[in-house]
């Protein structure tokens, strides 16, 4: 059988297609639900009504999104039981449990108060009705750290023992899966990374409708709490990747090798910033490095040794027999940079931003129509700056709003992908967690039909974000706005009127 077509492979594609879409979403809820909390917050002490419009608007792109992500995760737990049935039999003691809890999380805690928040915004006092939204963003969190720390047992088994007689796994200790330094650094990864997507949607939309003078006061402080957002997160990112990277290099040492694509161990061990090389035969024939950076990333120190691909392979061979255990090498060394270029490009992005912001310089581009120029509105009070560096600002930020969720999903496909061939890292191979009795027929039909499936739901995703999007924050009403806002008739949100400059 051609192997490009076995059911190995094909299991693992329809695996990686439907995750990958899903975690567009995941990010983007963690982050969404914590950012609407806090412009609640700022409404319910402030009772200016830009704040309400706001968490109105980003509240409803977040329940879009939610939804949406709900749908599609449905669909992974499924999967272990249709392609992944060896697996599932293997290590369903262990990796059920933070499952049973996600799910537990997701759909009883989260669904619950989100149904609140929902329908009790005229019904519930204004602080209940709050801490709703603040407990659905808490149990987004705690809902992605069962996950990631079902996830870190595959990279990092801990907590176990194998039963021979019944040839599976069997969990030992639940507290030491939860609490084992793969799960919480690969969680302050994660999160830190969601806020930059969060950070980087805000940014992007608020830009879209400032850069055409709509919806001026919800938009701009939407684009500051946008802006803080994406340049802390992406500080906090860069930290956190370096914690994990640390992590990993102990205990993953052919997927951090690979990353560099660092064939033979160097004392010191250099950063690659470009390679090109030959697989079959282990070396580069074009390498541009940075000395000695890779053992002060490894081992905070510069003069440290780091195992290479060959040593490492040598090393598994002798432990765990004949094979080849060195991933796609290409896929992980130009998926880790995609991910760290497209991050941190996006960090770059909000700093130059908040900068802009801090010093008032930043402009819309003029509006023109026909002939005529339209009077210039300032959105903060401006000092002269080149218009070119200003409307290159404008155009660049919408763009960002990618620019995180590519990161995250090539961090994924890095981490998933630079295990192979292991699903649990010196324990159960990949050809081995596989269902048996699959075939090829049935694995190409079930991954035609989700592959389509959520090819008509991004259709639809898209359609909504983009028609919620362009209509922009609503306009309130009496019953949207708390009674004390409005003793005397007085407004204690009196948007004040914008300035012109001519």
């Amino acid at each position: 059988m051609n192997l490009a077509l076995a059911p190995e492979t094909l299991a693992r594609w329809q695996f990686g297609i439907t995750t990958v879409y899903h975690f567009l979403f995941v990010p983007l809820t963690i982050s969404l639900a914590a950012l609407t909390a806090g412009l609640q917050t700022a409404w319910v002490r402030t009772h200016k009504k830009k704040y309400l419009r706001a968490t109105k608007f980003w509240g409803k792109l977040f329940l879009i999104n939610i939804a949406m992500g709900v749908v599609t995760g449905i669909v992974q737990e499924f999967q272990f039981g249709m392609n992944w049935s060896d697996y599932s039999r293997f290590v369903g003691d262990i990796f059920g449990a933070p499952l049973a809890f996600e799910a537990l999380i997701a759909f009883f805690f989260e669904s619950t108060f989100i149904g609140l928040w929902i329908f009790g915004w005229d019904k519930l006092p204004q602080k209940i009705h709050l801490a709703c939204i603040w407990m659905v963003a808490l149990g987004t969190t705690l809902s992605a750290y069962f996950i990631l720390a079902a996830n870190s047992w595959m990279q990092h088994p801990v907590g176990y023992r194998i039963d021979e007689e019944r040839g599976r796994a069997e969990l030992t200790d639940f507290w030491l899966v939860l609490t084992q330094d793969t799960a919480v650094t690969q969680f302050f990864h994660t999160i830190t990374a969601a806020f930059l997507v969060g950070g980087a949607f805000m940014v992007g939309i608020s830009a879209f409708h400032l850069a055409r003078r709509k919806h001026i006061p919800v938009m701009r402080s939407s684009l500051r709490v946008g802006l803080v957002t994406l340049t802390v997160a992406g500080l906090l990112t860069a930290v956190s990747g370096d914690l994990l990277g640390k992590v990993m290099f102990k205990q993953q040492p052919m997927k951090m090798a690979a990353a560099e694509a660092l064939w033979d161990g160097e004392a010191p061990a250099p950063f690659s910033v470009f390679a090109y090389g030959d697989v079959d035969a282990g070396h580069n024939k074009v390498a541009i490095e940075i000395p000695g950076l890779l053992s002060f990333l490894a081992n905070d120190d510069f003069d440290s040794y780091v195992p290479g691909i060959n040593d490492v392979n040598k090393a598994e061979q002798e432990k765990f027999g004949p094979g080849d255990y060195r991933p796609n090498i290409p896929v992980a060394y130009w998926g880790f940079r995609w991910m760290i270029g497209f991050g941190m490009t996006s960090f770059g992005i909000g700093l130059l931003g908040l900068w802009l912001t801090r010093r008032r310089f930043l402009l819309p581009p003029v509006l023109r129509t026909g002939e005529e120029e339209v009077p210039r509105l300032v959105l903060f009070r401006t000092k002269e700056l080149s218009p070119r560096l200003t409307g290159w600002y404008w155009r660049i930020a919408l763009w960002t709003t990618a620019f995180p969720l590519i990161a995250s999903s090539w961090g994924w496909i890095f981490t998933e992908m630079g295990r192979q061939p292991w699903v649990v890292y010196g324990v159960l191979r990949t050809s081995d967690a596989v269902s048996p009795g699959v075939s090829q027929a049935e694995v190409i039909t079930s991954m035609t039909v989700f592959t389509l499936l959520y090819a008509v739901l991004a259709v639809i995703e898209v359609k909504l974000l983009a028609t919620y999007v362009k209509a922009g924050p609503p306009e309130l009403t009496e019953a949207d706005l708390d009674p004390p806002t409005r003793i005397g008739g007085h407004d204690h949100d009196a948007d004040r009127p914008m300035a012109f400059s001519y």
